[in-house]
C-alpha cells in the first residue's frame, strides 16, 4: 500500500475503509477481487460477494480463542495457578456471575454462549489497537491490495452475530412457550385482544429492533474508533504519537465495554425469551 505521503487524504481513508472483497463481477462476467485502481469497486459485485478479510480475521480469532481456552483447560491445576490460568478463570467467573445475575432459568447453553460472545468480540475489537498501516503494508508486499483487520468495523460481521442471537431468541421463545404462546405474546400485548394489529406492529418492531440495535451499536462504536485512528495516521509523525497513545489507552475501555454490552444484552434477551409473561 502506498504511504499517506504519496496519496491524497481521501485516497488513504478510502483505501483503509475498503474490504478485500471477492465476488462475481458482472461487467467482466467473472469472479474477481476488488481492485479500485482498475475500476472494480466493492459495489460492482452485488449480493454474491464476500469480505475475505472479515472472514479470515473473525474465523482466525475464533480458532485462537478455542485453542487458548482448550490448552489452558488441559493444563489446569488445583494448586497455585499460573498467570494464564488465573486470567482465564477470572474471565470465566466474570461471565458466569453475569449469567447467574440475569438469567434465572436452567439452560446449559447460555453461559458458554455468553463466554464465546464476550471473548470473541473482545479479540476482534482488540485488533483495532494494531497500528493502522502495519498489516495492510505487509499484505501489500504479498500482493494483497486491501486488508481490514477489525471484523467488527464490518456491518456484515456484526449483523451476522446479532441475527444469530435473534434466531436463538425466536427458537427459545417457541421452545419454552410453544408456537401459540409465542404468537400470543406478540399479538396480545400491550393493548389486549381488541388491538391485535396494533400489538403485532409494536411487538414485531420491538423484536426486530433487538438484533439491529445489537449490530449497529457494536459496528458504530468500532467504526468510529477505527476512523479516528485513520485520521491520526494522516498527521505528522510527532502528532501521531501524541494523539494515538492516549486514544489507544481510552479505546481499550471502549473495546471491552462493547464486548460486555453485546454479551449482557444477549443474556437479557434470552432471559426474556424464557420468561412466561
Amino acid at each position: 500500500m502506498a504511504s499517506s505521503d504519496t496519496v491524497t487524504s481521501s485516497e488513504y481513508i478510502s483505501h483503509h475503509l475498503t474490504n478485500l472483497t471477492f465476488g462475481y463481477h458482472e461487467a467482466s462476467d467473472s469472479w474477481r477481487f476488488v481492485d479500485t485502481a482498475n475500476g472494480i469497486m466493492p459495489g460492482d459485485f452485488g449480493f454474491w460477494a464476500i469480505h475475505v478479510d472479515t472472514m479470515l480475521w473473525s474465523v482466525g480469532l475464533g480458532i485462537f480463542f478455542l485453542w487458548l481456552f482448550r490448552s489452558v483447560a488441559k493444563k489446569v491445576t488445583s494448586g497455585v495457578p499460573g498467570s494464564t490460568q488465573n486470567f482465564i478463570e477470572t474471565i470465566i467467573e466474570f461471565v458466569d456471575d453475569n449469567v447467574k445475575g440475569i438469567f434465572h432459568h436452567k439452560n446449559p447453553v447460555i453461559a458458554p454462549l455468553s463466554l464465546t460472545i464476550f471473548v470473541w468480540i473482545f479479540l476482534m475489537n482488540l485488533m483495532d489497537l494494531v497500528p493502522i498501516d502495519w498489516v495492510p503494508y505487509i499484505a501489500a508486499q504479498m500482493g494483497v491490495g486491501y486488508m481490514k483487520i477489525v471484523p467488527t468495523t464490518d456491518p456484515n460481521a456484526t449483523l451476522g452475530m446479532a441475527f444469530s442471537v435473534f434466531f436463538l431468541i425466536v427458537y427459545y421463545s417457541i421452545k419454552e412457550k410453544g408456537v401459540s404462546g409465542f404468537l400470543a405474546e406478540l399479538s396480545l400485548q400491550p393493548m389486549g385482544k381488541w388491538m391485535i394489529p396494533f400489538n403485532l406492529f409494536l411487538e414485531i418492531v420491538g423484536l426486530l429492533a433487538k438484533p439491529i440495535s445489537l449490530a449497529l451499536r457494536l459496528f458504530g462504536n468500532m467504526y468510529a474508533g477505527e476512523m479516528i485512528f485513520i485520521l491520526i495516521a494522516l498527521l505528522p509523525f510527532w502528532a501521531q504519537w501524541v494523539l494515538s497513545v492516549p486514544w489507544a489507552i481510552f479505546h481499550i475501555l471502549v473495546i471491552t465495554l462493547q464486548a460486555f454490552i453485546f454479551m449482557v444484552l444477549t443474556i437479557v434477551y434470552l432471559a426474556m425469551a424464557h420468561d412466561d409473561h
